[in-house]
């Protein structure tokens, strides 16, 4: 597989269908959350960052709220979104795709004004944003059945 791919953000009823497309195949598929836990109001006011492939394949996608969809998930301020939904295919892991949009959804919070960004972490992911700059803080909780803990990176 062809490691050359862009990250950018979604527009158009294509790219948003792209984006659902890696996370139907990750979250529902690969770890079995249900996927009316998976698509929620948020998908439609959510900025939505894909990364594909130059033959077009998509390869992973993530979502930033912004305003007053941040502050209900975060709790915080309106200056911090919250980074969400992150998902890279399976052939595509290992090719630093996830970091990728992780950067390109924190560019897109620079562009809008945003101080810093939340997310709320699987706890095996929690290395990979923390290598990204990304502090935990508070306790564990359950999200679809699986184990997470907040985390924020001040822009």
């Amino acid at each position: 597989m062809s490691s050359a791919y862009s990250v950018r953000e979604a527009l158009g009823t294509e790219d948003r269908e792209a984006c659902f497309a890696v996370r139907r195949e990750v979250f529902v598929v690969e770890q079995g959350v249900p996927q009316e836990l998976e698509y929620d109001t948020y998908d439609t006011t959510a900025v939505h960052v894909l990364a594909v492939r130059e033959d077009g394949l998509p390869l992973g996608t993530g979502r930033l709220l912004l305003g007053a969809d941040a502050v209900g998930k975060t709790g915080a301020g309106a200056t911090v979104g919250s980074l969400g939904r992150l998902a890279v295919s399976q052939a595509a892991r290992g090719l630093g795709v996830g970091a990728a949009l992780v950067r390109g959804i924190e560019d897109v919070a620079r562009e809008r004004g945003l101080t810093a960004v939340d997310l709320h972490a699987q706890t095996h992911a929690l290395g990979f944003y923390e290598r990204l700059g990304y502090e935990a803080y508070g306790p564990e909780f359950p999200d679809a059945d699986m184990p997470h803990r907040a985390m924020r990176r001040a822009l």
